[in-house]
């Protein structure tokens, strides 16, 4: 199966933006077509090829959690229409991005990433070591990697850059200075409210979510905050196997933990053009499907 990684509609539909995996074109003047291609992106760079099926992986993930998290959450509100093609799209491109597509509706996004940590590990780990801090925040001293955060989850915000940018980790203040109240705290809680249904879930499914990140719009007519973009895939989650974790050390994921390594391993971290070998290609794809498996069951 070859990898899609270029997509074209322009001539049905207008380009709105072009992001690391997605591209975004406009439906009308309320809807737009997320397109989910099968570009992968690492340290903020993205890869010359992709992973064949990803973004089918991707956009049916998402489509999961949002029917979990609007059943547990029922006042939720997401981008979410329908996975259906508009009409627009000609016949020749509907098996292509099928399944890998779905309208939403068109909002302001806000220009943070509202990220949930529920273990210390990676960037929060090395932080933690130098201060004992997460993103500014105290923590419990003592904890070891990996391990669950003592008190719950936290909330941990960072900037939303442009691309070729790099995010910046960013005290939960910093975030209120940002989108402005009561926005950040309506997206605070949510975070965190969302990152406990999910983990709950998660967990009856094998999988333990360390950590996620969300996105929110805000809806101009009613000035309510939606959820928007993915959630809760490979790409934006550090998913663990439940059977294997073990306090004190890194551990196995279900995402693109396998592809940085690999790139660390090369010298290649934030180098541009990287052509993964095919292995890395096989092995990152098995991956993420079995995410989608252990998530949805493969539906």
């Amino acid at each position: 199966m070859e990898a899609v990684t270029n997509i074209d509609i322009q001539g049905a539909l207008p380009l709105v933006a072009r992001g690391k995996v997605r591209d975004l074109y406009e439906v009308d003047n309320k809807t737009l077509l997320f397109v989910a291609t099968d570009r992968i992106s690492a340290y903020d760079v993205i890869m010359k090829n992709g992973i064949p099926n990803k973004g089918v992986l991707l956009t049916l993930c998402t489509r999961a959690w949002f029917n979990v998290l609007t059943k547990a959450v029922p006042s939720l509100r997401t981008h979410f229409l329908t996975l259906e093609l508009p009409p627009q799209v000609p016949e020749s491109l509907r098996p292509m991005l099928q399944n890998r597509s779905m309208q939403v509706r068109k909002l302001k996004i806000l220009p943070i990433e509202a990220i949930v940590r529920g273990y210390i590990t990676g960037s929060a780990w090395k932080e933690y070591q130098k201060s004992g801090t997460v993103h500014g925040i105290k923590i419990t001293p003592g904890l070891k990697e990996s391990e669950a955060f003592p008190d719950g989850p936290i909330y941990t915000p960072s900037t939303k850059a442009e691309q070729g940018d790099h995010d910046e980790n960013i005290h939960p203040d910093q975030a209120a200075a940002i989108v402005g109240e009561p926005h950040a705290s309506k997206i605070a809680s949510l975070s965190l409210q969302l990152y406990k249904v999910a983990h709950d879930y998660a967990l009856t499914r094998g999988v333990i979510i360390a950590d996620t990140k969300f996105e929110f719009g805000l809806d101009q007519e009613t000035n309510e905050i939606v959820l928007a973009d993915e959630v809760l895939t490979p790409d934006s989650s550090r998913f663990w196997p439940k059977d294997t974790y073990a306090i004190g050390r890194g551990q196995q994921s279900f995402d693109k933990q396998f592809l940085r390594d690999w790139l660390i391993s090369e010298g290649l971290k934030g180098e541009k053009d990287v052509m993964m070998s095919d292995e890395v290609v096989k092995r990152t794809g098995e991956k993420y499907k079995e995410a989608w498996e252990k998530i949805t069951g493969g539906n």
